[in-house]
């Protein structure tokens, strides 16, 4: 009885150091929210592949329509596609399995429309890098409830949504 609880011990702590990263090498995920921005609301939807331990690589896509004016005469819809690379900092911080600490780059072309092509705004499409800051919420082995904050570029402001393993 004695050497069947050390071994349920030993396997309970071998489970838990094996376990510090919610996104393993070669698994991925699903995100998709909300977002806050001074630009409208923004909807996304992304991508995450786990390339190592701590790190993932992923993509996304997100849209906004920004009413400026009450009469859609100026209001431009802005879509951008990103793709992102994070360190998760769970291992090095030995941070509890149902959290996930992660911060990064992200590159993404932002295309900017207007209902009526003559109106020239300081916003138009390109290219732009910024840098997020985010940690996630295992409700369950397969869900997780997500935070994230970004600055440098039209993704800049936070975002909140559900992480889904695949």
């Amino acid at each position: 009885m004695k050497k069947l609880n050390i071994t349920c011990l030993l396997l309970l702590i071998c489970g838990f150091a094996f376990a510090q990263n919610p996104l393993s090498k070669g698994k991925s995920q699903l995100n998709l929210g909300v977002g806050l921005s001074e630009w409208s609301v923004p909807f996304y939807i992304g991508f995450d592949y786990g390339v190592d331990r701590d790190i993932t690589l992923g993509a996304e896509l997100s849209y906004r329509h920004y009413d400026r004016w009450p009469d859609n005469y100026y209001n431009p819809n802005i879509i951008g596609i990103s793709g992102n690379g994070n360190y998760h900092f769970n291992r090095i911080l030995n941070i509890p399995r149902k959290w996930d600490l992660y911060a990064g780059l992200n590159l993404g072309f932002y295309i900017w429309s207007y209902p009526h092509y003559h109106y020239a705004d300081s916003h138009s499409s390109g290219v732009g890098l910024g840098a997020q800051v985010g940690g996630r919420y295992f409700v369950s082995q397969k869900v997780a409830l997500n935070l994230e904050f970004g600055g440098g570029n039209e993704f800049s402001g936070g975002k909140f949504g559900v992480t889904i393993k695949l």
